[in-house]
């Protein structure tokens, strides 16, 4: 089936993409780590508890404030 290309919308998202790695870069390490494992490899809260030596809470905390900080950042 023939397909149209959506240029808009894919440099929309080449732009989203560029804005997200730099959100990204700018959390500290264990936070990037956490999002990575996250979101990038799928991992569940326990899973990243357990692989990095912290208890699901503290992931959740680190996770939660991690987005929040990435949001401000996208946001200005």
């Amino acid at each position: 089936m023939d397909q149209i290309s959506d240029k808009k919308n894919r440099e929309e998202h080449w732009i989203e993409d560029i804005s997200l790695r730099d959100a990204i870069s700018r959390l500290g390490e264990r936070e990037r780590h956490i999002i990575d494992l996250r979101f990038y490899e799928g991992k569940t809260q326990m899973e990243v508890a357990e692989e990095i030596g912290i208890s699901q809470a503290q992931v959740s905390r680190l996770e939660k404030n991690a987005l929040r900080c990435m949001r401000n950042y996208l946001r200005n």
